[in-house]
């Protein structure tokens, strides 16, 4: 099939709608369930690319979690502390390599991930699909399922759940080519990978690289290059825990992954894994309660709904104790789709736990760039590549 009608564009004013291939080709995605929609797609293609990129990178099972065209979260498959299993809500199921590499992506930040678009590099099997049958999610793409996976999943959203299967194989042409107000721009696909040696050249006094910072810079490197710019990413254990998209200053990109990853890692004190929760509260409503638990700026008519979602009033922690537990963060990964024109970014990673860094040089401050670091005992490569994505 070469093209393939869709429900509407972007909005649902804008229609008709459709995908489709130039030429005699057929789409490269196969739809196996439901009907996706223009923004579905474009979260599926940047998606797909983005983990089936880290599973050659790494050799291991990858997920992403999208939303409006930038990730929520992505991840590997790496081992799941009794700690992480529960604050992702997944202590209850056996995962598989593939599932716990999902987890991961939708754990890294639940409140984004709700309603998402689910990229699995592998083919799907039944461990997975359970996960993602009672998680709140658009649909998904990967390139093959199980068939007891892919029954499960049809029914989800009483069968109109998407779900769409990706030609492993597929290769498009060298040059792509968009239309924007019936102009047409044309550019040569992004197609470099990454290698260990983009993170070879090490400007700081401090060259300690091991093998487990080399792996999330490789996984910040990859989710950068299918993120709305500007963009940086924190990593931690072959997962994100931070993503700032798409703003307008490198600072703020910072401050807002910074603030993500400090809220992944309040998630995990004690006085969280302990909110006397009515059982019948469910996941997503535990998600935004919890959020609202951690801010400091929760208001009293948010407070006034705790009586129906704890059994008991908690006492939310103080500024010191939320600086303590934070304190402990350390040797996380922070990539930036292009350099750093200011020290100030490297001073707020700092307070995230930030070791490793790369980012592509090339700023008249680099020098200051560079002195933050230090400052810090952080690892700092200049990769010479700049990731943007629009």
């Amino acid at each position: 099939m070469s093209s393939l009608p869709l429900r509407y564009g972007a909005n649902p004013n804008q229609s008709p709608a459709r995908v489709f291939m130039r030429g005699e080709a057929d789409l490269p995605l196969t739809v196996l369930s439901g009907a996706p929609g223009y923004i579905n797609l474009l979260d599926a293609l940047n998606s797909w690319q983005l983990v089936s990129e880290l599973k050659v990178a790494l050799g291991l099972p990858a997920a992403a979690s999208f939303k409006h065209v930038s990730p929520a979260g992505a991840a590997v498959a790496t081992p799941l502390s009794a700690t992480l299993r529960k604050i992702y809500f997944v202590d209850d199921l056996e995962l598989s390599p593939l599932a716990s590499a999902y987890a991961r992506a939708r754990g890294a930040d639940r409140l984004c991930s709700f309603g998402d678009w689910i990229a699995l590099s592998d083919t799907v099997d039944v461990s997975t699909a359970r996960l993602i049958s009672r998680e709140v999610s658009d649909g998904v793409i990967a390139p093959a399922y199980a068939p007891e996976a892919l029954e499960l999943l049809k029914k989800k959203k009483q069968g109109k759940y998407t779900i769409l299967q990706m030609d492993a194989a597929y290769q498009p042409a060298a040059s792509e080519t968009r239309e924007v107000f019936g102009v047409s721009l044309e550019q040569r696909r992004n197609e470099r990978l990454v290698t260990p040696a983009d993170f070879a050249n090490l400007v700081t006094a401090n060259k300690n690289l091991p093998a487990g910072a080399l792996r999330d810079l490789t996984v910040a490197w990859i989710t950068l290059k299918y993120t709305q710019s500007n963009s940086v990413c924190f990593v931690k254990d072959g997962q994100t825990i931070g993503v700032g998209a798409g703003q307008q200053s490198r600072v703020h990109c910072v401050r807002l992954a910074g603030a993500k990853a400090d809220l992944w890692r309040l998630r995990q004190h004690p006085a969280v894994l302990n909110l006397p929760f009515r059982p019948e509260i469910r996941r997503p409503e535990r998600d935004n309660a919890i959020d609202q638990f951690l801010r400091e700026d929760v208001t009293p008519a948010e407070k006034e709904s705790w009586p129906e979602i704890f059994t008991a009033t908690p006492q939310q922690l103080t500024a010191d104790e939320k600086r303590a537990w934070l304190a402990q963060l350390s040797d996380v990964s922070l990539g930036s789709d292009a350099f750093f024109p200011f020290s100030d970014s490297i001073h707020r990673a700092a307070v995230s736990g930030v070791k490793y860094v790369f980012e592509a040089g090339g700023s008249a401050r680099d020098a200051d760039v560079i002195a933050a670091a230090d400052h810090y005992q952080m690892t700092m490569a200049f990769t010479g590549v700049r990731l943007f994505h629009h």
